[in-house]
This record gives C-alpha cells, sequence and structure tokens, in this order.
C-alpha cells in the first residue's frame, strides 16, 4: 500500500512531487519483493494537517482490508507533525502491520527493550515539524511584506484569475471551464467524473497538467467562497 504527499498546489497540478514519489515507491517494492496493491494520495495537504482523506484511506485499507503495510518515499511524507505522525505509526503497528520508508527502510515499531529506537524516530520527526514551520513563517512574512506594498501576497494566483501589476485579475477562458465544472457538478457529476472529463478534452490544469479530483475539489469550494465568476 503506497502513499504519497504533497503539500503545494503547484506540486499537485504539475504532477511533479506525485509522480516521483510513487515511482520510487513501486521501484523501492518491487526491488524488496513487496506488492503494492494501491496508492492512496493527498494533493496539496499539508504534513501537518490531522484531517487527509488519503492517508485516512491508506490506514484504514490495513486496519479493516487486509493490508499488510504502507511504503512512503520518506517518513515527512506521512507526517510533518510529531502528534500525528505517531498516531499514525500507532495505528498501522496496531493493526499488525508494517512502514517502510524509500530513503530508511522499514520505519521498526517500538520496543522496550531499546528506547533509544523511538527517541532517534522521534527527534527526527520533531526536526522534521520544526523545519515545516519554519518555511511556513518565512512564508508568512513574506506574504505580509508583499500585501503591505500593496500587492498579491498568496503565492500562485487561484484558478480562474491571473496576477497583473501585483492585482489579482480574471482569466476568462479559466472562468469558463469553473462555469462548465458548476454545472457538471450542479448535475450530479462526482469530483472524479469531473476531472476526467476535463483531462478527456485537454483542458490543462493552473500548471498545464492533469486534473485531479482534489484540484476540482478546490478550484469549487473557492467558487464556494464567494469567488468572482466570469459570465458571458
Amino acid at each position: 500500500m503506497g502513499y504519497i504527499r504533497v503539500s503545494t498546489s503547484g506540486q499537485v497540478e504539475d504532477g511533479h512531487g506525485l509522480d516521483i514519489q510513487e515511482a520510487a515507491i513501486r521501484t523501492w517494492s518491487k526491488e524488496q519483493g513487496h506488492r503494492v496493491v494501491d496508492v492512496f494520495r493527498d494533493e496539496g495537504v499539508s504534513g501537518s494537517q490531522e484531517q487527509r482523506d488519503g492517508l485516512e484511506d491508506a490506514l484504514s485499507a490495513v486496519r479493516f482490508n487486509g493490508a499488510e503495510g504502507i511504503v512512503v518515499a520518506s517518513l515527512d511524507r506521512l507526517a510533518r507533525s510529531l502528534t500525528l505522525q505517531e498516531a499514525s505509526l500507532q495505528q498501522v503497528w496496531g493493526s499488525s502491520g508494517d512502514v517502510f520508508a524509500v530513503d530508511t527502510g522499514e520505519v521498526m515499531a517500538d520496543d522496550p527493550d531499546d528506547p533509544v529506537r523511538t527517541f532517534v524516530r522521534q527527534i527526527l520527526g520533531a526536526v522534521s515539524q520544526l523545519e515545516a514551520g519554519m518555511i511556513s513563517r518565512r512564508l508568512r512574512r513574506g506574504r505580509e511584506h508583499k500585501a503591505a506594498q500593496g500587492g498579491y501576497a498568496y503565492g500562485a494566483p487561484p484558478y480562474g484569475f491571473v496576477a497583473e501589476s501585483g492585482q489579482l485579475v480574471l482569466d476568462p477562458d479559466e472562468q469558463c471551464v469553473v462555469l462548465n465544472m458548476i454545472d457538471m457538478r450542479d448535475a450530479g457529476s462526482s469530483l472524479r467524473e469531473i476531472a476526467t472529463h476535463l483531462n478527456a478534452y485537454g483542458v490543462p490544469a493552473k500548471r498545464g497538467g492533469a486534473w485531479h479530483p482534489q484540484t476540482v475539489a478546490r478550484v469549487l469550494q473557492a467558487t464556494d467562497g464567494n469567488q468572482i465568476v466570469y459570465q458571458t
């Protein structure tokens, strides 16, 4: 059972980070004699965020559906919050499952006769959490500084908009795609069906990559949050 995650929308839409993680997991698993029966993904989701559908599905596959373990590219893809990392590991181990990281091998379960094992793992998890916090603080301060100068300060513009001279303006072509998404959703189409439809017709995501259900969900959530929609 593979699990992959990227935290930024850019990584999601160009597929680069996800593709590399999945390829690494499949190659390592084949070399080690494991069979990957499925790969769950969280796209554009922070490693410190507790609610992650892909991670929950992966953990449930071990607990209830007979999967023997989870493989991640590295332990920080599982979580960049120490408490979430430890809770996830305990769920897998509590279900007699194994956890493997491509870069370090098996993540060994706690052993009361070897407290150093737990100590080292948790120290590395705390370092990963600190690194994530430092990156978040640096980005937040950069956004605040840019906003103080009167410019758009929140990363890549959301789908349907472009940044011009430091301001968000509507992108008519992308707004038409947003309207199409809304129409399909209101007609009962699932997120996966909308993504499949857009990919089949060659409609590129924000950075030119393929659409995924969670990418569609973010666009629709922005619309529900009073995003201005272009209308002809």
